[in-house]
């Protein structure tokens, strides 16, 4: 049988139980690697680790919280003995609003979930990617490079993940670690369709959704999943620091008059 470009590889995916992290976490495994599906919805982690495969995990996981990053470091390191990569998916959109009228809770919760996750899955996962020479994977955002009205707190954490992407890709590359970032445009996902339900016209959402990709449609996770296994895969040994675009153009500017 061909091989896998991930046969052998254990993934540590967060956000892991549905949207970009789920079809991330099936096409790691149709590559050939054990997932650990990490999540705060344990019964959603539990059906997508099921239909993934026999030997991969979900994991009940606060992505804010330290200890319980620590917990589910150590259960993965117990039941695999080893990890070759982690994906940072875990987010959330946060308010539909300008800076001034968001909440000093609303931006707390969206950068502890965003940004502050990533840190917490570095300081306990380092040493085991180290000894594999192993990657980290953030899921950005193509707003946290051309920005976006009305979501300042969520753009912020965008931003700082490229921002973070780049800073880690520079002090672990000795170590043979290499980190990257994927950045979606549109995805629908639950995430995304909630967005769209909140828009003060939500019947015109998924026409401006389409339009804006110059592809001409917005896609689903499994274009984001491509990406990722390539980016986890040693196909992309010698690349590092890079923040991908996976958008189907959608930064390119206007595509009518």
């Amino acid at each position: 049988m061909p091989q896998g470009l991930l046969d052998g590889k254990v993934i540590l995916v967060t956000g892991g139980a549905d949207g970009i992290g789920r079809e991330c976490v099936l096409a790691y495994a149709r590559e050939g690697a054990r997932v650990a599906v990490v999540d705060i919805q344990l019964a959603k982690a539990r059906q997508t680790a099921s239909d993934a495969g026999d030997d991969c995990i979900p994991m009940e996981c606060d992505v804010t919280d330290s200890s319980s990053v620590k917990r589910t470091v150590q259960a993965t390191l117990e039941r695999y003995g080893r990890l070759d990569g982690v994906h940072n998916n875990a987010g959330i959109a946060g308010a539909t609003k300008q800076l001034h009228d968001t909440t000093e809770a609303e931006w707390d919760d969206v950068q502890r979930v965003n940004l502050k996750s990533v840190y917490l899955t570095t300081r306990f996962t380092i040493d085991p990617l180290k000894a594999a020479r192993g990657a980290i994977l953030n899921t950005a955002s193509m707003v946290g490079v051309i920005g976006q009205a009305n979501h300042a707190a969520y753009v912020a954490t965008k931003g700082g993940m490229i921002a973070l992407t780049k800073a880690m890709a520079l002090d672990y590359a000795e170590s043979g670690v290499r980190v990257n970032a994927v950045c979606p445009a549109g995805v629908m996902t639950p995430m995304l369709e909630r967005w769209a339900a909140e828009q003060p016209k939500p019947e015109e959402i998924r026409t401006y959704l389409n339009e804006i990709h110059a592809l001409g449609y917005c896609p689903h996770g499994d274009v984001i999943a491509d990406a990722a296994v390539f980016l986890l895969s040693e196909k992309a040994r010698f690349i590092t620091g890079c923040i991908l675009p996976v958008s189907g153009g959608a930064e390119l500017g206007y595509r009518r008059i």
